[in-house]
């Protein structure tokens, strides 16, 4: 993990250079959490765009410079949400983007699982597996319970583990 503190202290005082460091630091996480949540390049790039927006808006509001990684992820993690509600107000079928295939899955069996899941667990999988997250990162992103966190993740790996390995008889 990095210290963003020196950067965070000057994009606090209105320094736009050290606003651009610390996005370039994390656009690429957060540019994949956003794709393998949604699905959809376009979403995702819209979703990481709002979150850059708002947090660059708010930055003043950052009380602990260190936590600049998990602040503005809880920022990505908000949008996508947002997202994924408007996944389900919007009349008609989703669109069916093969954005994901940019991601290097070891087989057609994972990805489909993997795309079969709902949003809050592809999202919880993300973070933990893409990113490396801990559990209570992720339960101060999420806003939900490190115990939670870590009970729905074991029951996501243990469906995904369920799924894909072969019935043996």
């Amino acid at each position: 993990m990095n210290d963003f503190s020196a950067d965070v202290n000057l994009a606090q005082k209105g320094s736009s250079e050290a606003f651009s460091r610390l996005y370039t630091a994390v656009y690429e996480d957060m540019y994949h959490i956003a794709l393998y949540s949604l699905r959809n390049q376009h979403d995702a790039c819209d979703a990481v765009s709002d979150a850059v927006l708002d947090a660059f808006c708010s930055i003043k509001k950052l009380k602990n410079p260190e936590s600049f990684r998990g602040w503005i992820m809880k920022i990505l993690s908000a949008k996508i949400k947002r997202v994924q509600r408007n996944y389900f107000n919007v009349p008609g079928e989703l669109k069916d983007d093969a954005s994901i295939s940019d991601f290097d899955f070891d087989g057609v069996e994972l990805r489909e699982s993997v795309e079969r899941l709902d949003t809050g667990s592809r999202l919880l999988l993300s973070l933990s597996v893409l990113e490396g997250y801990s559990s209570e990162e992720i339960s101060k992103i999420c806003d939900i319970k490190a115990s939670t966190v870590r009970s729905r993740l074991s029951r996501i790996k243990s469906m995904l583990k369920l799924e894909l390995t072969p019935d043996i008889l």
